[in-house]
């Protein structure tokens, strides 16, 4: 089982966009997928419940709960995590104990960038990105990469000591899909190809960091 973290010490950044996604795309590659929903504001949970009649459901766990562990099904195959806003590296270390890669998304400001330094230098006192530790990727979200703020932000995050796993565009398309139960791999036009796209590298990170964990294992 691949379990993907996504967190940040910021909140509004995007994790729960990332987290249903991700929890999207896998369910509709054919693995079984669950959605750990740490988050008191339910927002995961709330997609998952709208998507429960499609053919790729998604089975959201409240992650708030003791004993969240024993209702995640023996079978599943990826396991997103989301936790809440404003967690601190020593709040995650039950679930970075669990995870096999953290994904912390970034937003192009000055303001979120600079909570983010601090957030990521803590999950490395963690383990988190260590050799026997969960591999760390940034996303940068949000992103308007026809302007200078975005493009300044990216290369200031492609300095930092961990990789940037994806650089998504700014969209409202996310807005609609998540109050419907969708994600972006439920459709197939033009418009929203491009947008796809923008999650391939982010795929191609995690089938590496899957590759790792299988040899390790």
């Amino acid at each position: 089982m691949l379990t993907v973290l996504i967190a940040s010490s910021k909140g509004g950044c995007g994790k729960s966009t990332l987290a249903t996604g991700l929890a999207g795309y896998f369910a509709l590659a054919g693995k079984r997928s669950v959605l750990i929903d740490c988050d008191p504001q339910g927002s995961s949970t709330s997609w998952a419940s709208k998507r429960v009649d499609l053919a790729t459901p998604v089975l959201a766990v409240d992650g708030t709960r003791k004993g969240w562990e024993r209702r995640v099904p023996d079978d599943t195959q990826r396991l997103v995590i989301d936790t809440p806003a404003g967690s601190r590296a020593r709040d995650l270390a039950p679930w970075l104990a669990r995870a096999d890669a953290v994904l912390v998304p970034v937003l192009p400001s000055v303001i979120d960038m600079e909570a983010t330094l601090p957030f990521l230098t803590a999950l490395a006192e963690a383990g988190a990105g260590r050799k026997n530790g969960p591999r760390v990727g940034l996303v940068g979200n949000r992103l308007k990469p026809w302007t200078q703020a975005s493009q300044n932000a990216v290369a200031q995050v492609q300095t930092w000591p961990y990789p940037l796993a994806a650089s998504l565009r700014d969209s409202q398309a996310y807005v609609l899909l998540a109050g419907l139960g969708r994600c972006l791999f439920d459709y197939h036009s033009q418009a929203i190809r491009a947008h796809q796209e923008d999650w391939s590298a982010l795929f191609s990170w995690l089938r590496n960091v899957n590759r790792q964990r299988r040899r390790s294992g």
